[in-house]
């Protein structure tokens, strides 16, 4: 037997039965959906039929006796019942297992089907028609176009063409439904219904229909992508290598190419990491049915809703967060919603919502998963909590509801007061947030009772090739990934001495009336150390203000580099064991640089130990805020020394370029950033009263100014850079709103501060740049 005929069948029935799932569950809310219901036929009669042709007979008896059913329920004959469908997804179950065993050892399996397939038998008899509905599904079809829906069966051409009647057609079903094992065209040509010159011409309609469906795409093995993606990341290496040498010479034979040859990796890398690229929906097709078997077990009626399938992420993380979102689903529905009867005692309706939501935002994908449920119980939540042992009575009485919800995410707790096969155990939740959070990504949670829980992932797009921060620590680099990344703070040497405190024996420090705790990379690296206060010969001290497991500390290093696109390369299985490193990279000098795992340091340097919980909760008694209500700003000076803000999270970088640097493409000034050419927008034009004034130039570089500091933002996945007058600082406010907007582009007025401050709207400000532009490029043309 052909292997590329058995390997191209196991691909496609695979396809087909992963829609079969969502198709059958959509079938049983809407038994009267025509077109739901031949797709479900035709993907079992394709099944059934090649199945044959292989020689397959288990996985064609089974999928024989499922098609008769489904063409009863087609023809009207039956009407479509919750236990018919239970059948018929047990049969689906059947086929994807025997696929699984043909995959694997080229053969069905010592498999007894019997039970299924008289289960599937009994009810072609034991359900009665709906006679509501029999006249409406028995209504006569139209003959089938070859252009709508899905590659047509061998029946459908042959009405089509007007080589075989509908009766014949369904004369012919008949006789195989009543056990002959031969194809339809065999027995319409035996009973002269056909001519064989018209099977073979309807056989190769049907081919050319196939080939049709797919001349858009093509199938290409993972481990040829994976090998294309190695190749890119020793391409963006190299191209690393050369730009470094590039960048200290002079000579244009050199640096011209060298620029070129960025352009070319970058676009090259984006294109290669697109083809990695898969939809979440991919993930999303398979908890239909999941909700459905769970809801039918807990006895409970729930709904699911699904937006962002679309959003795509990298095939890697698609596969890191199957079995995480997989237990969320099933935890929502098993904690979560109320039964029935429960809801409607609240004044919910019966059917309970499970509603999925992606989206892109700051260049990460967010996930939420939210149900409208009883919400969670945080009295009983921190009881568990003591009675497990797994806080003390003292520390669950300081919590804060936020850090009273995180409690699920414990080892070992579990509010459920039954253990059932669906969860109960306490070992779920935990392994959620380290599998996340290992890809780089956090978990969230908030709560309403009475009203649900949502859970809200943020994960990178791909793990492959990330932007990274270069460190010093001694005469060693390392790198830090850029996610984690919340901030870069250089303290001052009179600062240092009396900013860092000990507590209990742990360093932490304020900043900006927040205590961070401290990890020296040297003591934990076990690295020749510079000077006792992680200071560098000038006293100055480098600190980088990280995030891991939802708590934010401080790293001092001994020096900051700047970022870089780095390769990520896996460490040997040797030192996988070292929590403290994540992978390594190869830097442009063509040395290996370290990669931290920030989640791991913070554990290694007990950053969650107790010890250093009571140093920061003893060191600021007065700190009584809710940390939730406050939002961090960047803070700038806009035209005419206006004091102006932004959200952190809209922000990927501060740069200052050299003026010189500014380039124009039309109208748009321009400037090389990173591969890619970043536009610039300056906020006086963007800002400026239109009415009768008179515009000022695109980007005004006054003669004696030497470089210009610009906020790189993201918005809709593109950069834009804003071009500002000076930057300030970054704070935590809650910034509480004191009068509308005065003009487009601000959001509104508040207080930072203690300051009268304008929050800006970067949609607002892109749609008046481009609109600026457009209106000098018509009056040009007029």
């Amino acid at each position: 037997m052909n292997d590329e005929i058995v390997r191209e069948f196991l691909v496609e029935s695979s396809e087909n039965l992963d829609s079969l799932d969502r198709e059958l569950v959509l079938l049983e809310k809407d038994p009267l959906n025509k077109d739901t219901l031949s797709g479900v036929f035709r993907t079992i009669h394709t099944i059934k039929g090649t199945c044959g042709f292989l020689g397959f007979s288990k996985l064609e008896s089974v999928a024989h006796v499922g098609e008769s059913l489904l063409n009863k329920l087609r023809d009207g004959v039956l009407a479509l019942t919750p236990e018919i469908t239970t059948a018929l997804l047990q049969m689906v179950d059947a086929i994807r297992q025997m696929l699984d065993s043909i995959d694997k050892t080229g053969g069905e399996g010592e498999r007894d089907d019997f039970a299924l397939v008289q289960l599937l038998t009994e009810l072609q008899c034991d359900v009665p028609v709906n006679p509501k509905t029999a006249e409406v599904v028995r209504a006569p079809e139209p003959v089938p176009m070859l252009s709508e829906g899905p590659v047509p069966t061998i029946g459908e051409i042959l009405i089509g063409k007007g080589a075989a009647s509908a009766s014949d057609i369904a004369s012919a079903m008949r006789i195989q439904n009543e056990g002959d094992p031969r194809h339809l065209g065999e027995i319409l040509v035996e009973r002269g219904s056909v001519k064989p010159h018209e099977i073979v011409e309807a056989l190769q309609t049907q081919q050319a229909a196939r080939a049709g469906a797919s001349e858009s795409s093509i199938r290409v093995d993972v481990a040829l992508l994976n090998k294309l993606m190695n190749l890119v990341g020793e391409l963006v290496l190299a191209r690393n290598q050369i730009l470094q040498f590039s960048n200290a010479t002079e000579d244009a034979a050199i640096v011209a190419p060298s620029r070129r040859l960025n352009l070319l990796t970058a676009e090259l890398q984006e294109g290669v990491m697109k083809t990695r690229m898969q939809p979440i929906g991919y993930i999303w097709e398979k908890f239909p049915r999941t909700v459905r078997d769970i809801a039918t077990h807990c006895g409970k009626q729930v709904r699911i809703e699904m937006a962002g399938k679309e959003t795509e992420l990298d095939k890697t993380i698609i596969e890191a967060i199957k079995a995480p979102l997989t237990h969320l689903v099933r935890n929502s529905l098993d904690h979560g919603i109320e039964r029935p009867e429960a809801r409607v005692a609240a004044g919910k309706r019966a059917e309970g919502c499970l509603t999925l939501r992606a989206y892109h935002q700051d260049g990460q994908v967010n996930i939420e998963i939210a149900d409208d449920g009883a919400g969670l119980e945080l009295a009983k939540i921190k009881r568990k909590a003591v009675e497990r042992g797994l806080l003390s009575p003292e520390k669950v009485a300081q919590l804060s509801e936020r850090d009273a919800v995180n409690l699920i995410f414990l080892p070992g707790l579990s509010t459920a007061d039954t253990v059932t096969n669906v969860s109960g155990r306490g070992v779920g939740m935990d392994v959620v947030k380290t599998n996340i959070e290992k890809i780089g990504g956090t978990v969230d949670v908030t709560t309403k009772p009475g009203q649900g829980t949502t859970v809200k992932m943020k994960i990178p797009l791909t793990l492959a090739i990330i932007p990274g921060l270069v460190v010093l620590c001694g005469d060693k680099r390392f790198v830090v990934p850029q996610i984690s990344l919340i901030e870069l703070v250089r303290i001052e040497a009179g600062q240092a001495r009396t900013g860092i405190e000990m507590v209990h024996g742990a360093p932490v420090y304020r900043l900006r009336g927040r205590l961070l705790p401290l990890i020296y990379l040297d003591r934990e690296l076990k690295i020749e150390k510079k000077s006792e206060t992680g200071a560098t010969r000038d006293g100055v001290v480098n600190m980088v203000v990280l995030r891991a497991g939802g708590r934010q500390f401080g790293l001092l290093v001994d020096e900051i580099r700047d970022t870089e696109e780095i390769v990520v390369k896996p460490l040997g299985r040797l030192l996988k064991s070292i929590t403290t490193f994540s992978g390594a990279t190869i830097m442009g000098d063509g040395k290996v640089a370290l990669i931290l795992d920030v989640l791991g340091l913070a554990q290694r340097a007990g950053i969650f130990s107790e010890v250093h919980d009571r140093a920061v909760l003893e060191a600021a008694p007065e700190k009584k805020e809710k940390t939730q209500e406050m939002q961090t700003f960047l803070l700038f000076n806009g035209p005419d020394k206006a004091r102006m803000a932004i959200h952190l999270g809209a922000l990927a970088r501060l740069e200052e370029f050299p003026a010189s640097r500014v380039e124009k493409s039309g109208e748009q000034s321009v400037i090389q950033y990173r591969g890619k050419i970043l536009p610039l927008i300056h906020l006086e034009n963007a800002l400026k009263e239109r009415r009768g004034a008179r515009r000022s130039p695109a980007l005004p570089t006054p003669a004696d100014a030497l470089s210009i500091q610009v906020l790189v933002c993201h918005h809709e996945g593109q950069a834009i850079g804003l071009v500002v007058e000076q930057i300030l600082d970054i704070v935590e406010d809650r910034a509480e709103v004191k009068s509308p907007a005065t003009r487009p582009g601000v959001l509104c007025a508040v207080v930072i501060e203690n300051r009268v401050t304008e929050l800006l709207d970067l949609q607002a400000i892109l749609q008046a740049a481009v609109g600026a532009h457009e209106e000098e490029l018509a009056g040009v043309s007029g």
